[in-house]
């Protein structure tokens, strides 16, 4: 009787032990650094720098880059802020363009992407013309840049609502 006793109470203590690691690992909800957001619940915010401040987070969403292509505005200063500038135009777009879509289309449904040196984005394929990525990029940075108060009065606001990015992945994992 004891031999059977064993061979029942090692299959029960084997799920209780596999319980207790469920519930203690479940105690105090994900770890930040794996939350994301994806951008189209960033873009249906009325102000993302107001619900996120200068606060680091996780976006994923289709990356677009104009460069050559990209129209600035009439009267855009080059030496503005790195902040305020329109060109090149990178963006966050919550699924992936078609490559006829004209800027101003893209930035009625993308979030602007800025950095101070240009440094953490991918390069681009071709000299001119669209840059699409074939998947979505996890982009780490943070809204209501410090430099926001340099931009424009007209264009504070913007300046605030642009995702400075820090660090690109281009892996969904």
């Amino acid at each position: 009787m004891t031999e059977r006793a064993a061979w029942i109470a090692i299959p029960v203590i084997l799920v209780g032990i596999l319980a207790l690691f469920l519930v203690v690992g479940s105690l105090g909800g994900p770890r930040p650094e794996y939350l994301r957001i994806d951008v189209a619940e960033i873009l249906a915010l009325a102000d993302p720098a107001a619900t996120y401040g200068p606060e680091e987070i996780e976006v994923v969403g289709w990356y677009a880059n104009l460069d050559a292509d990209c129209e600035a505005p009439p009267g855009e200063l080059p030496s503005a802020s790195w902040l305020a500038r329109t060109c090149p135009l990178r963006l966050l777009l919550p699924e992936q363009p078609a490559t006829a879509a004209t800027q101003a289309a893209l930035q009625a449904i993308g979030l602007n992407l800025a950095a101070p040196t240009g440094e953490p984005f991918p390069p681009r394929p071709q000299p001119e013309g669209w840059h699409l990525m074939l998947e979505p990029l996890i982009v780490t940075g943070h809204f209501d840049d410090p430099e926001a108060a340099a931009c424009p009065p007209a264009e504070m606001e913007r300046c605030r609502a642009t995702f400075v990015v820090s660090e690109v992945d281009g892996l969904v994992h």
